[in-house]
């Protein structure tokens, strides 16, 4: 706000030194087409102090860089002040916007909602004075938290000037939001944002945080789902001009709740592209949804970049400082990892990580997926012992149709008795569909097995004769 305030200060006393004074007034002003509603001129001797005042604004220290000798400045303008009840009110207007400056940059609110209202009180003080400290007054009632007044003032200098701003809409909009009059702020700070793209510059970024802040506090009153197309509206806005997370994250959300789940996968795909995750869940969560979008060969890199990835972490016993992977090799991000690489179709991938969760996981179940996949790859021994492993383990929900895999397994490693007996076990499962395969495996199983004697005995005779 200091900023804006030193800017206005400086057109002001522009205006009041050189459009105003007689001592200085020179053709080249006159060129300018400002029209005032009232042009006045200073005291020859307020004019010359003044004079003096600017100059010491402009002192430049020896690198050339801006250093205001204030010292110099407030002496001269205490001068003026002391001596206040015999200046005509023109130039009692010109001091007080000094004096408001002062104190503004001392951040001394007060003092400096005191002078710029004598300013604006000023009978004889011109449009440009009048109107600057309007403006000043209204920001510095907002800053002191005196929103009506802030809200007064701003109405009042917007029915004087000739233009009204952008950048003047949003100060209304701020003002107008913390007297919590939401649907006035809001429409203020939409005409704001429209002014910006009329006048051919890109909006601020809080213009549109405080829209958002609007449309969430008339949720009620908007109703649902208009308050949140809304919404999506401002945060797609948002990614476009100001590609920060925490829009993509909104804009995710907003998704959801609309039940745009691709989109929703979209948006979060996009932060991860512009490598702006950096939690746990936010990689998860992106790689459950590419799985369901099936996406799977993404949904394994997004979580293998995840892998790679540090962030910073403390340590809650020593408080120590330590980089640490945003995505951690638990078991539950290594079955996602799994999964996601199985339904790629990329065993060769997926069979390392399924080693890994079966030696931490709590239940067998991984080592009999694990076994599963090793019979589809043909390698029966390994099959084998993966899943007498996990029947060791335990913890499986269906066990039948573990011993009828693990009877398979025996069957393809022509190890027919041990085959059979698994399908014996499987065989008194309460499953009727487990029971009956069961059966059928047994049954198939001692018919293979006398065919391969015969096969022996045919090959033993022939080979003896």
């Amino acid at each position: 706000m200091i900023k804006i305030i030193k800017y206005l200060y400086m057109v002001m006393a522009f205006i009041s030194l050189v459009s105003f004074s007689p001592d200085i007034y020179s053709q080249d002003s006159e060129k300018k087409k400002v029209t005032y509603k009232k042009a006045r001129a200073l005291q020859s001797s307020t004019a010359k102090e003044m004079a003096k005042v600017f100059k010491a604004y402009e002192r430049l220290d020896e690198n050339g860089k801006e250093d205001p000798d204030l010292e110099t400045v407030k002496e001269i303008l205490t001068k003026l002040r002391n001596n206040i009840d015999n200046l005509k009110s023109y130039d009692k207007s010109v001091v007080w916007y000094q004096w408001g400056y002062i104190y503004t940059s001392e951040e001394n609110y007060n003092k400096a909602i005191d002078a710029y209202t004598k300013v604006i009180n000023e009978p004889e003080v011109t449009k440009g004075l009048r109107e600057g400290g309007l403006l000043i007054l209204a920001q510095l009632h907002l800053s002191e938290e005196n929103f009506d007044k802030s809200v007064e003032l701003l109405l009042q200098w917007m029915s004087e000037v000739d233009e009204v701003t952008a950048q003047s809409w949003s100060i209304l909009a701020a003002a107008y939001y913390q007297t919590e009059n939401f649907e006035k702020s809001m429409e203020a700070i939409e005409t704001a944002i429209n002014l910006a793209e009329e006048e051919g510059y890109k909006p601020k970024e809080n213009w549109y945080l405080t829209l958002s802040s609007c449309i969430q506090e008339l949720k009620t009153k908007i109703g649902k789902p208009e308050y949140v197309l809304r919404l999506q509206n401002v945060y797609e806005i948002l990614i476009d001009l100001y590609p920060k997370k925490d829009y993509f994250m909104a804009l995710a959300g907003t998704y959801n709740e609309l039940g745009r789940e691709k989109d929703v996968m979209i948006t979060l795909k996009a932060a991860y592209s512009k490598d702006l995750l950096n939690k746990e869940s936010e990689y998860t969560n992106l790689a459950q949804l590419l799985l369901l979008n099936e996406n799977p060969y993404w949904a394994a890199q997004v979580l293998i970049n995840g892998q790679k990835k540090l962030i910073e972490e403390k340590d809650k016993e020593t408080e120590e400082t330590k980089m640490v992977p945003v995505v951690k090799e638990n078991e539950k991000n290594l079955k996602l990892l799994a999964d996601a690489w199985r339904m790629a179709q990329e065993l060769d991938k997926a069979i390392p990580v399924l080693e890994k969760v079966s030696k931490i996981a709590k239940d067998g179940k991984t080592y009999v997926l694990l076994g599963n996949l090793y019979l589809s790859i043909d390698k029966i021994d390994l099959a084998i012992s993966s899943i007498e492993k996990g029947l060791k383990k335990g913890g499986l929900d269906n066990k039948d149709k573990v011993y009828l895999a693990l009877g398979q397994a025996h069957f393809e490693n022509q190890s027919f008795e041990a085959a059979k007996k698994q399908f014996r076990t499987a065989a008194r499962s309460k499953d009727k569909k487990v029971k009956q395969s069961a059966n059928n495996w047994l049954k198939y199983t001692e018919n293979e097995e006398i065919r391969v004697k015969n096969l022996a005995l045919r090959r033993d005779f022939i080979q003896n004769s």
